[in-house]
C-alpha cells in the first residue's frame, strides 16, 4: 500500500505484481510519483480513497507526467496536450528500447516541464514512452 498526499486530500494505492513501476525505481518515502489507476474497477468506499495501481512513476522536480492516447499530429486525444519532438526527446519502450517509428496514434506515457498558454497547451516532452502492448 502507498499514500499519496495530493494537494487536496490522501490517496491509497494497492500496489501488487500486477502493478508496472516505470524503470523499476525503488518506491520511498517523500519522493514525488505519479499513479494511474483503470476508473472503471470497482473502489472499496473507505477514506481515503483507494485504487489498485496500475502503473507508478517517479517524477522529478517541476516534472510533470501524462498517459493518455495521442493521434498522428501527437495531439492527446481529448485535445489537452500537443507534443512538438525535438532530437533530444527521448522515445522508447516500456522495456527500456529505443523507439524509432513515429509516437503518434498510440498510448504515450509522457514527461514534460513547461506547456505553453494555448489550446491545446503544447510542449517538448523530455522523454516518451509507448505504451505498446506487453504479450
Amino acid at each position: 500500500m502507498i499514500s499519496v498526499r495530493t494537494e487536496s486530500e490522501m490517496v491509497d494505492f494497492v500496489v501488487s505484481q500486477d502493478t508496472e513501476v516505470i524503470d523499476n525505481v525503488r518506491l520511498r518515502r517523500g519522493m514525488r510519483i505519479a499513479a494511474f489507476y483503470d476508473t472503471n474497477l470497482p473502489a472499496p468506499a473507505v477514506f481515503p480513497p483507494q485504487y489498485q495501481a496500475e502503473l507508478i512513476t517517479s517524477l522529478r522536480r517541476n516534472q510533470e507526467v501524462t498517459l493518455k492516447y495521442f493521434d498522428e499530429n501527437l495531439t492527446a486525444e481529448d485535445d489537452s496536450l500537443k507534443l512538438n519532438l525535438s532530437p533530444l526527446t527521448n522515445i522508447e519502450t516500456r522495456n527500456g528500447q529505443r523507439f524509432f517509428c513515429s509516437p503518434g496514434n498510440a498510448d504515450l506515457l509522457v514527461y514534460y516541464t513547461n506547456t505553453t498558454y494555448s489550446l491545446p497547451p503544447q510542449t517538448t516532452p523530455q522523454r516518451i514512452i509507448v505504451m505498446c502492448p506487453i504479450e
